[in-house]
């Protein structure tokens, strides 16, 4: 390993993404063909059935109106540590820190949950075509090597897998939306997902909170800004570009699985996919595509959990980054790759960290999908919550203390961004009030669990008397 932390070597991340580019790494870490696979069949079974569609609306609705405030403090922000980096110009250093402790938590956590996911998957796939079983941790062990590569070198070849990957589950998708909506569902093609009587069937609000979990990732955006070729407008563009596809696609897909199954009768197949009797998106793949369909569906979704661990892995690695340029972190953790011009030292650190937590998960024999994808999943949508709306708040004291900067903008630095605290606020709450539900584990199981995100925050609030601005790199 070459790296150059020297006065005289790099002292920043470099690289030449663009839009699309970016939009393929904040996509990809959503992993929209798991959100489909895994959470629409959870909101639609446990929320309010045909309705939940809504709740993917609404859920899109809240990050957009965040991006608003997001992108007008982007310019204003020093350096590429996203939610970190904007509450400590909004708010302080300490405050700062505490959240970047949380954003690792939040970040490790869906990494190891997708880890767990994609060890069962791989294990699930082989035994459907015959092949032998194995344990999950070695699938899950062999995936994380080659993240490890790739993560190590130059971002541009991830962004180049991720969006392969990506373009072949997005397409696919869409084509048995759009089967589904040309053949109709078993009541035929309908907007009964839209009405009144399906939106209020259930309880609306765990629909939107398995939406929001699809949403985590969305803060690459920004982490990406050092690597981006004009980061004031690519930066901007890609945020909204992102949150539209994301939002427009879950909306869409689960409404084709509720027409697909039968407005009636969807809340039924959904929860016959919960009970392990049957798979809602392959099962309906298989009857508007065919086994081919299906097949070809099956190998994507397990494409787009690596997508997923390599995003994931790719923004960890650069918080890690960040905080050790600023002096939380050993300062080997901010050295840049010669070659590469990767936090090479970090991607390391990063992947040896996924393997020993994940090494303790196996000798603890957790359940792949409740024990490790569940409780983990519901640690990082907490923390996502978390840090959205702090970096709310910090968006709105930050302009709130530079007035000359508000002229003009009175609705993206102050409207929004109090709506967003607002919505933020109350996803918070849907959160901790099924928090169960997410996790899948007793009361006193989840209420640790919860717990791990605001002692994260005040570990980094104590800690954060250590930071120093002549540590930073900008």
């Amino acid at each position: 390993m070459t790296v150059d932390d020297t006065a005289t070597g790099r002292k920043r991340l470099e690289g030449q993404l663009g839009v699309v580019a970016i939009v393929f790494m904040v996509v990809a870490a959503a992993a929209p063909l798991t959100v489909v696979g895994g959470n629409v069949p959870l909101a639609i079974g446990l929320g309010n059935g045909a309705g939940a569609p809504v709740g993917f609306l609404i859920a899109s609705t809240v990050m957009l109106v965040f991006s608003i405030g997001f992108v007008t403090m982007t310019p204003h922000v020093r350096e590429a540590g996203a939610f970190f980096s904007y509450v400590t110009e909004g708010l302080s250093r300490r405050v700062g820190t505490g959240i970047a402790v949380v954003a690792l938590i939040a970040y490790t956590a869906i990494q190891l949950g997708v880890y767990g996911y994609v060890g069962w998957a791989i294990d699930d796939t082989i035994r459907f075509y015959g092949g032998p079983s194995a344990p999950w941790p070695l699938y899950a062990l062999a995936i994380m090597a080659i993240v490890a590569v790739l993560g190590y070198r130059h971002i541009q070849l991830s962004a180049k897998v991720l969006g392969v990957a990506l373009a072949l589950e997005i397409a696919v998708m869409l084509i048995l939306d759009a089967v589904v909506a040309g053949r109709g569902g078993a009541d035929g093609l309908n907007l009964t997902s839209f009405a009144p009587d399906a939106i209020s069937s259930g309880p609306l609000g765990i629909a939107v909170l398995f939406a929001l979990t699809g949403f985590i990732g969305f803060e690459a955006t920004a982490v990406f800004r050092d690597e981006a070729r004009d980061p004031e407008r690519t930066i901007p563009r890609a945020t909204y570009l992102a949150v539209l596809l994301i939002g427009g696609f879950y909306t869409l897909s689960s409404w084709a699985l509720v027409v697909a199954a039968g407005t009636g009768d969807a809340k039924e197949v959904a929860n016959r996919t919960l009970n392990g009797e049957a798979n809602m998106l392959l099962d309906t793949t298989l009857d508007y595509l065919g086994p081919l369909g299906r097949d070809i569906l099956n190998v994507l979704l397990l494409t787009s959990l690596f997508a997923c661990v390599l995003s994931f892995h790719n923004v960890i690695a650069r918080y890690q980054f960040v905080l050790a340029r600023r002096g939380l972190l050993p300062a080997r953790l901010g050295a840049v790759h010669t070659v590469h011009a990767s936090p090479a030292v970090s991607s390391i650190a990063q992947s040896v960290t996924a393997v020993v937590i994940l090494l303790v998960f196996a000798v603890l024999g957790l359940d792949p999908l409740v024990g490790v994808f569940g409780s983990m999943a519901g640690v990082a949508t907490l923390g996502m919550v978390t840090l959205m709306g702090t970096t709310s708040i910090a968006v709105l004291v930050f302009f709130a203390r530079r007035p000359e900067l508000v002229e003009g903008r009175t609705f993206s630095t102050r409207v929004a961004p109090a709506l967003a605290v607002a919505g933020l606020v109350g996803s918070a709450w849907l959160v901790l009030s099924n928090f169960t539900l997410v996790t899948g584990g007793s009361v006193l199981a989840s209420t640790l669990l919860a717990l791990i995100v605001p002692a994260g925050f005040v570990l980094g609030l104590l800690f954060g008397h250590r930071l120093h601005d002549a540590d930073v790199v900008v």
